[in-house]
């Protein structure tokens, strides 16, 4: 999870022949249009005018985040990269709800702005279509892993996680996108009752375990690690139990991998994403 093994920000934009961090300062500097945008008040539902700042690019037009501005509409991400939306603003805590709210997550290096993505489509996992392997099955039923007996836990070691996951050696990265400043944006959301870790525990040890989201009955993955083989699936699995149980909907993983679809993840075209994020966001959470 972040649910997922993605590559760095800045790779996937180069390999892309599309921008890279300095590609952005350098545009920003020589070529930016101000163009109205349309959003709806949240207290009135009116429609109001919205004036964003933009980058030029030949894949389309990139929307600068000011301080107070708020996110375009998702449907204005790029095709290429695959839901690349806005550049700049912050990472503090309502700005991360707003972004997942409206279906928005930050990616980014160390070397880059803050960036802002909304693939299509969007992988997905829904509760009731959890796929557990008989391995993992038996594992789950025994309670055991190789390692020995485990036990799953919620929200005991929410840092621990998110730097392990920093730290995991993923193919093909060569660092990690969950940065310093990611690790204290998230850990202030922890902090606030919206972010979320899954634990798996050996021997006192943590052994591996994912963190996430949760807005509503709305959960959004993040990112997993393990230190003992299984040790991040069984916590996994135990969150998806956890959060059918308390009648969340979906989990927002973001972008496909193998490893995900394995448990049951699919891809929905974005609107339909948004669509059912709408409706799940406004219920009471539920999830400690």
């Amino acid at each position: 999870m972040r649910l997922k093994i993605r590559m760095f920000a800045h790779l996937r934009l180069q390999s892309a022949g599309v921008i890279s961090a300095s590609d952005l300062i350098f545009a920003s500097l020589v070529k930016q249009c101000i163009c109205p945008s349309i959003t709806i008040n949240e207290f009135n539902h009116q429609p109001s005018i919205v004036t964003h700042r933009y980058i030029e690019l030949h894949a389309g037009r990139l929307a600068i985040l000011e301080v107070d501005s708020p996110f375009p509409s998702a449907d204005q991400a790029l095709k290429e990269p695959n839901g690349l939306l806005a550049v700049g603003g912050d990472l503090g805590p309502q700005r991360l709800l707003d972004a997942y709210s409206q279906g928005i997550f930050p990616w980014f290096s160390n070397e880059e702005p803050v960036l802002w993505w909304s693939p299509d489509p969007r992988m997905v996992l829904y509760p009731a279509e959890l796929r557990i392997s008989r391995s993992l099955a038996k594992s789950l039923k025994s309670g055991k892993l190789k390692a020995g007996p485990y036990e799953v836990r919620f929200d005991t070691a929410f840092t621990d996680v998110i730097r392990a996951c920093s730290a995991a050696a993923r193919p093909g990265q060569d660092g990690t996108w969950i940065t310093e400043s990611m690790i204290a944006a998230y850990t202030r959301l922890h902090e606030a009752g919206y972010a979320h870790s899954a634990e798996t525990w050996i021997d006192g040890q943590l052994a591996g375990g994912l963190y996430g989201v949760a807005i509503g009955r709305m959960f959004y993955g993040e990112s997993m690690f393990h230190h003992v083989t299984d040790a991040s699936k069984v916590a996994f699995v135990r969150l998806v139990q956890e959060l059918a149980a308390k009648g969340f909907g979906l989990i927002d993983c973001q972008m496909k991998t193998a490893h995900l679809a394995s448990f049951g993840a699919r891809e929905i075209p974005r609107k339909d994403f948004l669509q059912q994020l709408e409706k799940l966001i406004h219920y009471p959470s539920d999830f400690n």
